[in-house]
């Protein structure tokens, strides 16, 4: 197979919900970088699953997307209610490394909860910032949150499309997603 063959084949890949730890990393590796300003907006998430901790907790909780402002003004987690009206959540205020050490459900009670709780966990300020950084040899779009120790780095799937690499340190593998620009 020549290079761009194998390019071709990985972001064919791109567009599945599945994939190994090993081939989301090929994947990270084989697309470009992306620019700030080809982020800026409103992107709905989903999660691509390779058999990590977190696979299917955001979706149970309502995780709508991302919303980037300007390079210093980012909505890193955007919720959706039952109305499928947006609230934006300060991260700061969600027990991350606490429901990554215990097992979670993944059901419907789960998200009840989290709108339940929404009043508590929302904020209508920015609470992260974008900068290009390097991660895997590549520099590109990355999203540093303002008070935790994640930074979330894009990759071009296509235009519309971007591959996210969620690095939160203390974790053991990265958590992988996609965003989907919203029209």
């Amino acid at each position: 197979m020549t290079d761009t063959s194998q390019v071709d084949a990985l972001r064919e890949r791109a567009y599945q919900d599945r994939m190994s730890l090993q081939e989301a990393f090929e994947l990270c590796d084989a697309l470009p970088g992306v620019e700030i300003e080809t982020i800026l907006g409103r992107w709905r998430g989903s999660e691509v699953s390779t058999h990590h901790p977190m696979d299917g907790m955001l979706e149970a909780f309502g995780w709508y997307g991302k919303e980037f402002i300007d390079r210093d003004h980012v909505h890193p987690l955007l919720f959706s209610d039952n109305h499928n009206q947006i609230f934006y959540i300060d991260p700061k205020r969600l027990p991350l490394s606490f429901v990554l050490k215990l097992p979670i459900p993944r059901n419907k009670l789960i998200r009840r909860l989290v709108i339940m709780a929404r009043f508590l966990l929302q904020t209508r300020q920015a609470k992260a910032r974008v900068r290009m950084v390097e991660y895997r040899g590549k520099v590109s779009a990355s999203m540093l949150y303002d008070n935790l120790p994640i930074c979330d780095t894009f990759r071009l799937i296509d235009q519309d499309t971007l591959l996210g690499i969620m690095d939160f340190k203390g974790m053991e593998q990265p958590f992988f997603f996609k965003l989907h620009r919203d029209k």
